[in-house]
């Protein structure tokens, strides 16, 4: 066998690497195989790079013939030898002739490449085209209002209501603009250091001035009353805190009278309750005029909550002062019982004071009955909720009132009549502790109005449906509503948007012929990313335009809700 392969190869010309590269392939080709001991064989006979010279043609496999063996294994019969035909020097020199041409003759290979965009790095390069108001513009830039008219002026939509858009300029223009102004960065930095410290200079000369100008005007006095706050007096809560106060002076000043003639401490009672609803009407005076203020860029939803601050600081009075005093001056008297002289003048100032607290009662009822009515509310829901606390707490303590002057005629009565002292001390004891159930009941629903309360249950799945309801709006989530009170309610939801909806409204304002055209003038990945953030762009601005929509919608639903934060999923 190794005779015949040495001469194919000899006669072949095939060099020793072109052999080993047919050597593999050869293998397959054959009928059978070598087994180990066989390949050592023929390496022990003699080198191969001796027996086969170098050729720079390589044998074609389907011309080779090989001598291949059929060795079967140990205890499995005998070894049998087939013989193939070796090719003829004539035939050997047409192979070479034929291996001048490629050994495989292949396809041009087609590769799809997927383009994806690379992980983009947004530095300046991308801020650069974030937009700048005008304000923001001079004060952070020290620039003039002539300086940005030579700049590109950009119309986007306007976040706020009054207006429906507004100019803008690029960072990037005014930041050249403003080195082109200045020369360099240094210079600017600079200014604004000088700027800043020129503003705090400013705000101090302005604290000062302020604080010359109120000296002034309480040695002077105000000539120029403040139209605003004076007219909140002659309407709604405040004409009826204003009528309280007047009355409870007068009640106030004939009871101490009364007190003083008789030594009734029921009278007394009933003197330091005047005086503490007085002075409780003079603090809810005070926290309206606060919470009609416009709101400032320290208390941007404004002062509407002064009113309950108020009423919570009166109710703490009424406890401090009403309820504390008249236990006080009770027990005093159960503990020591004095003699009383004549109780004729209580009794007419007990029943003067008994018609004064009724009529105050009565106008403060009709108020909270219209503003019950203005809101959809009963009027027991609309009290326990006090979505009014200045007109609640009138009420309650001319409530409180006319039942605390009933409470000390009855008593003094009794003391008139069997002359035993102890009824009035009673008398006192019983006006405290209703003081003290009316500062509780304020203290409480006062302290829950601060704390952020809800509105109706109705109000708000009114406000559900709107949005539910709309087609551009998949679906809403933790929705919640606050009332800040003065009629004035903040309402938060997020929103899932349907962005198949949102992006057919764009589409139903663009021309789909110039679209069409865009889209097949497209060839690279670059024209698609400029295509794609073109119009990306834009889709979004058409999302903000929805979000605005659904608030004015909101707002027009529930006059009330004047705070809309609408957070997109």
């Amino acid at each position: 066998m190794l005779p015949g392969l040495a001469a194919a190869a000899a006669a072949h010309r095939c060099s020793w690497s072109s052999w080993n590269r047919l050597r593999l392939p050869c293998r397959a080709a054959v009928r059978g195989s070598y087994d180990r001991q066989e390949w050592q064989n023929l390496v022990t006979f003699g080198s191969f790079s001796n027996l086969v010279p170098f050729h720079p043609y390589i044998c074609s496999l389907s011309q080779v013939k090989l001598y291949s063996t059929n060795v079967q294994k140990e205890g499995q019969g005998p070894q049998t030898i087939r013989v193939e035909k070796v090719p003829t020097l004539d035939e050997a020199e047409n192979m070479g002739a034929e291996l001048k041409a490629p050994l495989i003759k292949q396809e041009p290979l087609q590769v799809r490449v997927k383009a994806v965009l690379k992980k983009r790095d947004y530095g300046p390069k991308y801020t650069q085209n974030n937009f700048i108001t005008g304000v923001r513009a001079i004060n952070e830039f020290c620039l003039k209002s002539s300086d940005l008219e030579q700049l590109r002026k950009i119309r986007r939509r306007s976040p706020h209501e009054d207006t429906e858009s507004f100019t803008v300029y690029l960072r990037s223009d005014v930041e050249a603009k403003s080195l082109e102004v200045w020369g360099s960065p240094e210079a600017l930095a600079r200014e604004k250091k000088l700027r800043k410290e020129a503003e705090i200079e400013y705000r101090e000369r302005l604290f000062r001035n302020q604080k010359i100008l109120r000296e002034y005007r309480d040695f002077l006095g105000n000539t120029k009353p403040r139209s605003r706050i004076t007219s909140v007096f002659f309407k709604g809560p405040g004409k009826v805190v204003m009528v309280a106060i007047c009355i409870n002076g007068l009640n106030c000043f004939f009871k101490f009278l009364a007190w003083i003639y008789t030594g009734s401490a029921s009278m007394f009672s009933e003197a330091i309750h005047s005086l503490s609803d007085t002075c409780n009407q003079g603090l809810l005076a005070l926290g309206i005029s606060k919470s009609v203020q416009t709101p400032d860029s320290t208390h941007p939803y404004g002062f509407s909550n002064m009113r309950y601050i108020a009423s919570l600081i009166s109710g703490v009075g009424i406890f401090m002062m009403g309820a504390g005093l008249s236990w006080y001056h009770g027990i005093m008297g159960l503990l020591n019982p004095q003699p009383m002289e004549s109780l004729l003048w209580a009794y007419c100032i007990l029943a003067g004071s008994l018609v004064s607290e009724g009529a105050t009662l009565l106008v403060a009822v009709n108020e909270l009955r219209r503003s019950a009515q203005a809101k959809g509310m009963s009027f027991y829901k609309y009290v326990m909720e006090s979505r009014d606390p200045s007109t609640n707490v009138i009420l309650l303590e001319d409530t409180a009132a006319v039942l605390g002057v009933t409470i000390a005629a009855t008593c003094m009565g009794l003391t008139s009549v069997t002359g035993n002292p102890l009824y009035d001390s009673l008398g006192s004891l019983g006006v405290g502790t209703l003081l003290g159930v009316v500062s509780a009941f304020l203290i409480y629903t006062n302290t829950e109005a601060l704390l952020g309360r809800s509105i109706q249950p109705e109000q708000v799945q009114r406000l559900t449906e709107l949005l539910e309801n709309d087609p551009s709006v998949r679906a809403i989530h933790d929705v919640k509503t606050t009332d800040l009170g003065l009629g004035k309610v903040r309402f938060k939801a997020e929103v899932d948007f349907d962005g198949r909806v949102v992006t057919r409204s764009y589409l139903e304002k663009q021309d789909f012929d110039q679209m069409l055209q865009e889209i097949q003038e497209v060839k690279t990945p670059e024209e698609l990313e400029i295509f794609m953030l073109k119009h990306g762009e834009n889709i979004i601005d058409t999302l903000g335009a929805e979000v605005d929509r659904l608030e004015k919608e909101l707002k027009k639903r529930n006059p009330d809700v004047r705070h809309v934060d609408l957070e997109i999923l």
